[in-house]
């Protein structure tokens, strides 16, 4: 899931800006690191209900971990947990215990940054170490205790490795330990600034291990070691590895071995075992699920990890001579402050108990969820209007969560057919309270149509924290009243997670309410991102193309042979996540995006108009490609990551309206999309018909006044809902009130050929909202295409824009013969002669 790294069109007549996003910023935006929504889930740590990192105390039989935002301690034969941290506002992380067990530090996130701060485990007492305002993360203690090292992005953007001496009052001289540098290499995940991450000392404190990706091109780096006396640096040969920011090399307490988490060979993280003078690694633990964050007991004859192999996270403890382990699960928490159980029993307009999606900020300006629920973030927010970002569970209705005494806000929604409800309550002390939520209907009237709703861009494994399943997955798209969910089967890196879950039907875990679908993404960092939808027979792999410092460097094949090799087996084939920014094509340091290539030469079946992306500028590239006589229904997908705590989502942010009867055979929902009968939207629910007809049909004549008919209703208030002809606003309909319905019966002139559409949209973020802006637009209505009106500036714009794509072809290398590069500069130089064409012509298509 790469987004496009700048947007493809600059379109300011087609549409008006959001001119409220500027509120709604990216969560930790002083990284600054590319693609956030790896590095964010894949290695800063999360607030998530089960355990998320853990440290032996000295005598092996005690662990200090971190679990819901605090620090916990548990012994290993008991089921209590004692909760040690539980500051307002405040998340606790991945803790270290003091070689003499009096204190922990840990890193602590308050919605804006993350510092270290030092407990201690007689007084209570928590004091900070750092305030620098950036991500200080990994602190590790010296064997003596009398230093500290720790990665910290502070001063720089950038992951880089620091040492201290840490004293009763402090830290002091604190340096770097690893000298930030950059690489001369071009790197597309990691940037060219080297990270040095995961420290760990060696039992002698004279050196410390550590991840660095110095000169390596691809993957998380290579094991490290820096003496800290005179910082001179080791790096293996041996040990590069790609695993996700995971890695974490633990030092045994002998000296001698490493303990790791990788994926090497498989899809999933286990535990390995190398040495430090760097023998081949053996895996230590085998599944078809994560075990990371390991950490050695003193004597080394112990193991802790967490492990999602139940989906949620957990904790365990092994044995390393005979793999016995103890799950280390808290029956009884005591907790520091009092608190509430609050029982929500949600249900529909009917009054029929429905799963729903729930956000809970409690008196402790925190997020609460179930102890077995799986915790969610969003990936941006306004820090006027929440102290962090927010957070969300999934709730089977009933469902049981305990508060802090005092007030909680607490919002519940379920997709856009039914009205939000947000609730501010005081809850007592030791109380047992139920709060009944009622989500009433708020659907179109149902002669516009029989919609299935469809998420066509969902990751089910993508990397995360969780371990996602079918059936899982059938339970996040119902609890968001979705109706079809497509698991884009995909790479991330050199693994490929859901690889064996592909069928060509539905998966068996769907049902009567949701139907699963395993489909693919197909990947490369040069020519764009498809979707492909519905394979008949198998994966197109290796399901990546155009890596560079790979043995996949070679652009082919390009995205038109793809489409070609899809389409021979049935599939529908659509660009996803299309454009975040504004470009102009001859300004851009680079262009190579195939998109419209491929529509010149009939290979796209549908375009993501919404996405991973910004929906004003995406529709404007869109309406430029409407306006060439182009016929491209409206699709859309969220690109969650499912398994994700910290993501882009939930499943069915942006979703499809599909008309297909009534029908939910592939069949059906097939031929809805081909032939446009749709809407998509984040928010508002759209109907259009003119002189009764739909989406996806046509008017066969022009000019004429003719019967118009628009109907909206949306669970969140619209700012505006406008009829567009040709990318140019022909009415504006006056929302008033609630703004959350509208119907409305007249006629309208339509002069031109060409196509209509109605959108809605807002100026500014919804906190109910997990997008950008609230946006919604339908697939157009066609007038008499048998005459397409001249378009010469979007034909001259994409000649513009094919220019530069055939220019960066022809400047790549890595072609693995030139027979290659040949077929791809025949195919791009067609497409571009095709905009050359109707740049210069008038008549039809």
């Amino acid at each position: 899931m790469i987004r496009v790294a700048r947007a493809l069109l600059a379109l300011l007549p087609l549409f008006a800006p959001a001119s409220g996003q500027a509120a709604r910023e990216a969560v930790l935006n002083q990284v600054k690191l590319p693609h956030n929504y790896y590095w964010r889930e894949l290695y800063i740590p999360q607030l998530t209900t089960g355990p998320s990192a853990a440290a032996f105390m000295p005598g092996g039989e005690e662990l200090i971990y971190s679990m819901a935002g605090s620090l916990w301690r548990q012994e290993l034969r008991s089921d209590v947990a004692v909760e040690l941290t539980d500051a307002y506002a405040y998340y606790d992380h991945q803790p270290d215990v003091a070689p003499d067990g009096g204190s922990v530090v840990f890193s602590r996130y308050d919605g804006r940054a993350f510092e270290l701060w030092r407990l201690e485990l007689a007084s209570g007492h928590a004091d900070a170490l750092t305030s620098n305002g950036g991500v200080n993360v990994e602190p590790r203690l010296s064997p003596d205790g009398r230093q500290i090292a720790w990665v910290s992005t502070a001063g720089s953007g950038h992951f880089n490795l620091k040492i201290a001496e840490i004293t009763s009052a402090g830290l002091a001289n604190e340096r770097y330990l690893v000298p930030p540098r950059e690489s001369v290499i071009d790197r597309y995940y990691y940037s060219t600034h080297d990270h040095a991450i995961n420290p760990s000392w060696t039992p002698d404190g004279a050196r410390v291990y550590y991840i660095g990706n110095a000169e390596i091109p691809w993957g998380s780096g290579a094991f490290c070691s820096i003496a800290v006396a005179d910082q001179k640096i080791e790096c293996s040969t041996r040990h590069r590895v790609e695993t996700s920011w995971a890695a974490r090399p633990e030092v045994a307490p002998d000296g001698k071995r490493i303990l790791f988490s990788n994926y090497h060979g498989g899809q999933w993280h286990q535990l390995w075992l190398t040495t430090t003078e760097d023998a081949a690694p053996l895996p230590l633990t085998y599944g078809e699920f994560d075990r990371r964050n390991a950490r050695w007991s003193s004597d080394g004859k112990r193991i802790a990890y967490v492990s999602n192999e139940d989906g949620n996270t957990a904790l365990f403890v092994q044995e390393l001579a005979g793999g016995s382990r103890t799950a280390i699960r808290p029956q009884f928490r005591k907790r520091l402050r009092p608190t509430a159980m609050v029982t929500l029993a949600i249900v529909d307009g009917a009054g029929r108990p429905t799963p729903a999606r729930v956000s809970i900020l409690g008196s402790d300006a925190r997020w609460h969820a179930p102890q077995d629920a799986w915790m969610h973030a969003d990936e941006a927010y306004d820090r006027a209007q929440f102290p962090s970002e927010t957070h969300y569970f999934h709730c089977a209705s009933p469902c049981q969560v305990e508060l802090p005494a005092g007030k909680a806000t607490i919002r519940a929604q379920s997709g856009f057919r039914r009205l939000h409800v947000e609730r501010t309550q005081e809850f007592a002390p030791g109380t047992m309270v139920e709060v009944p939520i009622r989500l009433e209907d708020n659907d179109l009237p149902a002669d516009f149509g029989q919609f299935v709703s469809a998420d066509l861009h969902v990751h089910m494994n993508y990397g995360g924290h969780y371990r996602n399943t079918p059936g899982r997955m059938h339970w996040q798209a119902a609890a968001e009243d979705l109706d079809v969910v497509h698991n884009l089967i995909v790479n991330k890196e050199e693994r490929i997670p859901d690889v064996g879950y592909f069928r060509t039907d539905a998966d068996p875990a769907s049902g009567e309410r949701v139907l699963l679908f395993h489909a693919q993404e197909y990947h490369t960092s040069f020519w764009g991102h498809l979707g492909l939808l519905h394979l008949s027979d198998h994966l197109l792999l290796p399901d990546y193309t155009a890596y560079r410092h790979t043995a996949f460097e070679s652009p082919w094949p390009h995205n038109g042979v793809i489409a070609d090799l899809a389409h021979a087996q049935g599939a529908l084939v659509g660009y996803v996540h299309i454009a975040d920014f504004p470009i102009d094509p001859p300004k851009e340091k680079s262009l190579s995006y195939q998109l419209p290539a491929d529509v010149a030469h009939g290979k796209i079946d549908y375009l993501e108009v919404m996405g991973f992306s910004d929906h004003h500028i995406t529709a404007g590239i869109w309406y430029r490609l409407l306006n060439l006589g182009f016929r491209l229904p409206a699709g859309a997908g969220t690109d969650a990551m499912a398994n994700y705590a910290s993501l882009r989502g939930p499943v069915g942010l942006v979703r499809v309206f599909l008309d297909t009867g009534g029908a939910r055979t592939p069949a059906a929902l097939h031929d809805a999309l081909k032939s446009g009968k749709s809407f998509v939207s984040n928010s508002a629910l759209l109907g259009l018909e003119i002189d009764g007809l739909k989406p996806g049909d046509s008017i066969p004549r022009v000019p004429g006044r003719f019967p118009l008919r628009v109907s909206m209703r949306s669970p969140v208030a619209m700012d505006h809902l406008e009829l567009v002809q040709n990318g140019k606003v022909i009415r504006s309909f006056n929302l008033k009130g609630d703004r959350r319905r509208y119907d409305s019966t007249g006629t309208i002139e339509l002069k031109e050929t060409g196509w209509v559409v109605l959108r809605a949209w807002n100026d500014a973020a919804h906190p109910d909202v997990l997008d950008l802006y609230p946006y919604a637009t339908t697939s157009p209505i066609y007038i008499d295409l048998t005459a397409v009106p001249p378009a010469p500036d979007d034909a001259a714009y994409f000649l513009a824009w094919m220019d530069r794509v055939v220019q960066a072809a022809e400047a790549r290398g890595g072609w693995n013969h030139e027979g290659e590069r040949t077929a791809t500069l025949e195919y791009l130089s067609a497409a571009r002669e095709k905009f050359r064409a109707l740049a210069g012509t008038t008549g039809t298509k």
